[in-house]
């Protein structure tokens, strides 16, 4: 098998294969910088709660339209998921509980009550088409949402990054000078939110948040600057998404999987050969030995 076979035929040959390509391109460059934001705000478990979030109002957007509507389902997981993130933070600054404890608790209700919506209407295809996603099936409309999500994510990045990484690295100072951190912060989980919703096209509820942490955690092994982080984990997702897909075709594996085990994969190897992996440690380089 020739290199051209090998790597570019499946995407050169099949549309199908090129439209799930360019999902996951898409993806990995919108909700990569979110999981490093998530990683450095500590909130790496709140991400996969919010994936799971998403659920019962995609279950009540199948329910409505009576089928997999792509837009009933968007728009639903996206009203679901901003429920769940405003109801965590009044919780959290109303009673005793911290806004993890909340979205931990939200995580198991979401998770249960959008099983228990599909199941009633639907059937075990449709629970994993939406547990798992359908990233091979992605039509024009699927792309145009997922690439409108990213545009908007890097757009609003753009824009508000420098209050982003204040309230990452010192949110008392950026209250101190009235930076609105509550509104960034509340901003922010809308971004989450909406890239989780864009996943969940592709990789279905319980895999979303994949494409957002495993890269996040590959570059914070690699990289020392918030820059080169947010490069590394963009081009890890971004590798993840195409070696995923060429692994599935090949394999004739499930893609969705595929590719969030080839970021695990990336990710095991970082724990070994990044800078800040474990071989390093037990073999420190010769200036660094004393």
């Amino acid at each position: 098998m020739s290199l051209h076979e090998l790597l570019i035929s499946p995407f050169a040959d099949y549309g199908f294969m090129r439209r799930a390509l360019v999902a996951t391109l898409a993806l990995g460059l919108g909700a990569a910088p979110i999981g490093v934001l998530l990683m450095l705000r500590r909130m790496s478990l709140v991400g996969d709660a919010m994936s799971h979030a998403v659920l019962p109002g995609a279950a009540l957007g199948f329910m409505f339209a009576g089928g997999l509507s792509l837009l009933w389902m968007g728009l639903g997981a996206l009203i679901a998921g901003l429920l769940v993130a405003v109801l965590s933070g009044v919780i959290s600054r109303t009673t005793v509980l911290k806004e993890d404890a909340s979205f931990a608790s939200f995580y198991l209700v979401s998770l249960a009550l959008g099983v228990l919506l599909i199941s009633l209407r639907g059937s075990n295809i449709d629970l994993l088409h939406v547990l798992f996603g359908t990233i091979l099936a992605i039509d024009s409309q699927a792309l145009c949402l997922i690439a409108g999500i990213t545009s908007l994510t890097l757009l609003v990045l753009a824009v508000v990054y420098r209050p982003l990484v204040m309230e990452c690295f010192d949110p008392g100072f950026l209250r101190a000078v009235g930076g609105r951190g509550p509104w960034y912060h509340l901003l922010f989980l809308l971004l989450v939110v909406l890239n989780l919703v864009a996943g969940f096209q592709t990789l279905g509820t319980l895999m979303a948040v994949g494409m957002m942490m495993l890269p996040a955690v590959i570059a914070q092994l690699w990289a020392r600057t918030l820059g080169s982080m947010l490069l590394i984990a963009t081009l890890s997702a971004v590798l993840s998404g195409y070696l995923g897909l060429l692994l599935s075709y090949h394999l004739s594996l499930a893609s969705g999987p595929c590719i969030i085990l080839t970021a695990a994969l990336l990710y095991g190897l970082s724990l070994l050969l990044a800078p800040a992996g474990a071989l390093r440690r037990f073999f420190p380089l010769p200036h660094l030995r004393n």
